[in-house]
């Protein structure tokens, strides 16, 4: 066996044993907010919803058609998803720059971010999407590569499934433009009517998130596109974004990709190769740079980028010649940026499961990950029960997704305000509404005057503690509302 081949056997066992490690994390990590949200949806299915289009919805009962309603089969198909994301950005980094050594590169290197292994763990939107972006640079390679118009067909269709998954894949139709214009031999490709033919596709995939968002004032499009709006200008929000891109892309990938950025910026690679890269990334980049001067951005809505950012960081690694100083810089960086991602990883979850990396203080992940959640739920569960309360309410969405998942099956749950986040899924009976009610998480419930005015009686009944290891992480104060003066749902339309 001659040493390239050794490589890629050693690349695809290292990211197989990659995805064995994050169904093990997927399997022991409680749920996100987020997460046990999005599993809520995949038992109504719908043509999109509030926050998103649907694609996380149905990824998530797949995976729970498979595995069951736990931790693992909510998160199974995204963690699963890495294997054909891993298959496409390897294809397109061949056709693009040649050389089976450098499309290894460039897979082993996307599976070394944050953005993925975190990223494919943790069930969102972004994870459908990363796989879609790989298979959009896959189609638009074999396009540059094979000048075959029916290849836009693929390109339109792999579009489509972005959109199906996020609103961002609509940067792919600026970036694709900019490289059918900014490289000669390609303007060719808009005389013909392949290239629209794959739109019209990509539109047609989408025409079911058009179509729910206008039988629902639009609501969908007009919360995400919302964050668009320029509102002052506050350049620190791009101090916060920069290091955030520097973690999700790990320390050392992030480098490779700077370098790979700037090679084909000085003319590596065939110009059709270089530009494409370069449009896909730096619409992206530089449209959230933009709009970091005016609003704080999360990290994780340029996860579009990341496989064209990989095959940059490759062609750094293994197909550029650099001076002995740059080359001492990409041999460090190509040697331990898979080690230094997968001690990352480790380091995440552990961290995020058991608190013990910072000596059990805060984080950013000790809210949003529902560590102790189980257990609080069956407090819950027997406070509901000694108290005859026919359904469990609470006042924000991600206890709303906690409760709907860790309480026993068939427990009424529901939001009492914040309707439009459940458009997909009926209200609770009026027999339901009709007794008492648990509230959950609500501080000083008796104090707060839309409950007084909508029920006569409110009783705080208990509290529970949820902790990680000897930290309190929050405390949720439960109360009973008893005699309803009118609707117990607060159906008020989003303010924006």
């Amino acid at each position: 066996m001659t040493a390239a081949k050794r490589y890629v056997g050693g690349t695809a066992l290292a990211i197989a044993a990659m995805v064995a490690l994050r169904l093990v994390a997927a399997a022991v990590t409680p749920l996100t907010f987020d997460e046990a949200y999005y599993w809520t949806w995949s038992k109504h299915l719908a043509a999109s919803y509030f926050d998103h289009p649907p694609m996380v919805a149905w990824l998530i009962r797949l995976g729970t058609l498979i595995a069951g309603d736990t931790e693992f089969g909510v998160r199974l198909i995204s963690v699963l998803l890495a294997l054909p994301m891993s298959w496409a950005t390897w294809r397109s980094a061949e056709l693009l720059f040649g050389g089976q050594r450098l499309a290894a590169h460039a897979t082993l290197l996307l599976n070394a971010t944050m953005m993925v292994s975190v990223g494919t763990v943790i069930v969102t939107p972004d994870a459908p999407l990363l796989v879609a972006s790989s298979f959009a640079l896959y189609a638009l390679a074999q396009v540059l590569s094979s000048g075959k118009g029916v290849w836009w067909l693929a390109v339109g269709v792999a579009v489509g499934a972005g959109l199906l998954s996020k609103y961002t894949a609509l940067f792919f139709g600026p970036a694709i433009l900019i490289w059918l214009l900014w490289v000669p031999k390609q303007r060719r490709w808009l005389l013909t009517p392949w290239p629209y033919l794959g739109g019209l596709i990509a539109f047609a995939m989408f025409t079911p998130v058009v179509l729910w968002n206008a039988e629902h004032q639009w609501i969908s499009f007009a919360k995400q596109l919302g964050r668009a709006r320029v509102d002052g200008f506050h350049p620190g929000y791009l101090l916060e974004l920069v290091p955030t891109q520097f973690v999700l892309a790990t320390p050392l990938v992030y480098i490779l990709g700077l370098m790979g950025l700037y090679a084909l910026a000085r003319g590596a690679g065939a110009s059709g190769a270089r530009v494409l890269i370069n449009a896909i990334v730096w619409t992206i980049a530089l449209y959230f740079a933009w709009q970091a001067t005016h609003d704080r951005v999360e990290g994780n809505w340029l996860g579009a980028l990341y496989p064209a950012f990989a095959v940059a960081a490759a062609v750094a690694a293994a197909f550029v010649p650099w001076g002995p100083r740059a080359q001492r810089v990409v041999d460090v960086c190509r040697r331990w940026a898979a080690p230094v991602g997968v001690v990352m990883f480790v380091l995440v979850v552990v961290q995020a499961n058991t608190g013990v990396l910072t000596g059990y203080r805060r984080d950013a992940s000790v809210r949003a990950v529902g560590v102790g959640y189980p257990e609080i739920a069956a407090e819950i569960a027997a406070v509901r029960e000694a108290t005859g309360a026919t359904c469990v309410l609470a006042d924000d969405y991600g206890n709303t997704g906690w409760l709907a998942f860790y309480l026993p099956k068939g427990t009424c749950v529901a939001q009492r305000n914040e309707r439009y986040r459940w458009l997909a899924a009926p209200p609770p009976s009026p027999e339901q509404l009709a007794g008492k009610l648990l509230l959950v998480g609500e501080t000083n419930a008796a104090a707060h005057p839309a409950l007084r005015a909508t029920f006569s009686r409110i009783e705080k009944v208990g509290a529970v503690e949820r902790k990680r290891g000897p930290l309190l992480i929050d405390t949720l104060e439960l109360d009973i509302l008893d005699g309803a003066k009118g609707p117990v749902l607060d159906n008020s339309p989003p303010v924006y």
